[in-house]
C-alpha cells in the first residue's frame, strides 16, 4: 500500500498546484471540425471510408460543435476540473462506488442515491467531497442492450466530454459495455474495467467451495478464504480477457475492488486485509489524469 499511497498522495499535490489544460479529446474533435480538415475532398473522404470498411472498421461520426457545446452543458462541463464517469447497467454498483470514492457512505449526505432497482433514471453530477479536489463524478444511466449503432449511442450520451470513464462490469459485457470500451478506444478516451462488490462475490464462492460458518471453528475460515479469493481473481480476469476477444477489442486489465475497502483507502489511508485492487485503481486514474490535463505554472509560462 506505501508506494501506492505515496504516488496517489503526489499525483494529488501536482494536481491541485498544475494547470489544466484543455481536455485533448476535445480539442482532437474542434480540430476535426475545423475547415482546414473540411477542405478534403468528396473522393479522398469516399476512399478512406472504403479502406475502413475492408480493414472491418465501422466509420465513426464525430460529434459536431452544436453536439460537443450540448454534451457540455448537460453535464455542466468546466475546462478547470476533472470530469470522470461511471457507467454500467442496473446493480452493477456504480452510485455505491461513485460514493465511495468520494470518500461517502451510502447513506452520508450528498451520497449518490443508491438501491436494488436503478435509481439513476438520468446522468447523477457529484463533486468530490474534498473540494481542494477538483474531480467532479458522474454516475450514468446503464443499459444492457442497444437499439443503435455502439458509436451513435456513444456521441448522443455525450460521452466523448469525460477524462476517463469507468465501465463496471459483471459476469458477461453487455452491448453497452463493450460500445464504451470500443469508442473509448477510438476518441482516445482513458477506460478502465472494474468489477466491484468482491465483498459479496468472495463468500459466495466461499460457499459453493463448501465452506459452511456453522460447521467452522474458525479454523478453515482462512484457508478457504483465499482459495475463493484467488478463485475470484483467476475467473474474472478470465472471463474479461475471453469477453474482450470475443469482440475482437485490445486485452485490458480488470480491477477487482470492494466499495468498502475502497472508501477505507479514501477516507482513512488504510486498507485492510482483503484489499484487492482499490489503490491500483485511485493511482493509475490520478496518473492519467495528470498526464493528460495537468501542466506546471513554469512549463505554460515557457510555452
Amino acid at each position: 500500500m506505501g508506494q501506492f499511497l505515496a504516488k496517489i498522495l503526489a499525483d494529488l499535490k501536482i494536481i491541485q498546484n498544475s494547470h489544466r489544460t484543455n481536455n485533448p479529446t476535445l480539442e482532437a474533435i474542434a480540430t476535426a471540425n475545423s475547415e482546414e480538415d473540411k477542405l478534403k475532398t468528396a473522393q479522398q473522404a469516399q476512399q478512406e471510408a472504403e479502406e475502413r470498411l475492408r480493414k472491418g472498421v465501422q466509420p465513426v461520426v464525430l460529434p459536431t460543435t452544436e453536439e460537443v457545446a450540448a454534451a457540455k452543458a448537460k453535464v455542466q462541463y468546466q475546462d478547470s476540473l476533472f470530469h470522470f464517469a461511471v457507467a454500467g447497467v442496473a446493480g452493477s454498483g456504480k452510485s455505491s462506488l461513485v460514493n465511495a470514492i468520494r470518500g461517502l457512505r451510502n447513506s452520508d449526505t450528498g451520497a449518490a442515491p443508491t438501491g436494488v432497482v436503478e435509481t439513476t433514471a438520468t446522468v447523477g453530477r457529484y463533486r468530490d467531497s474534498n473540494r481542494r479536489l477538483l474531480f467532479v463524478w458522474y454516475d450514468i444511466p446503464g443499459t444492457g442492450t442497444l437499439n443503435q449503432p455502439g458509436w451513435q449511442y456513444f456521441n448522443n450520451q455525450g460521452l466523448f466530454v469525460f477524462d476517463c470513464i469507468i465501465v463496471l462490469v459483471g459476469d458477461r459485457f453487455t452491448q453497452t459495455d463493450l460500445a464504451i470500451l470500443e469508442n473509448c478506444r477510438r476518441f482516445q478516451i482513458p477506460s478502465y474495467i472494474v468489477r466491484s462488490k468482491a465483498d459479496f462475490h468472495i463468500p459466495n464462492l466461499m460457499s459453493d467451495m463448501g465452506y459452511d460458518s456453522d460447521d467452522d471453528d474458525e479454523s478453515q475460515y482462512e484457508t478457504m478464504y483465499n482459495a475463493a479469493r484467488e478463485r475470484y481473481i483467476s475467473d474474472t480476469q478470465a472471463t474479461v480477457q475471453q469477453n474482450l476477444g470475443d469482440a475482437k477489442l485490445p486485452m485490458q486489465k480488470v480491477y477487482l475492488v470492494s466499495n468498502k475497502v475502497l472508501l477505507s483507502a479514501v477516507k482513512k489511508r488504510t486498507l485492510p486485509k482483503t484489499a484487492l485492487d482499490e489503490m491500483e485503481l485511485l493511482k493509475d486514474l490520478l496518473e492519467e489524469a495528470c498526464a493528460r490535463r495537468c501542466v506546471a505554472p513554469e512549463d505554460e509560462s515557457e510555452a
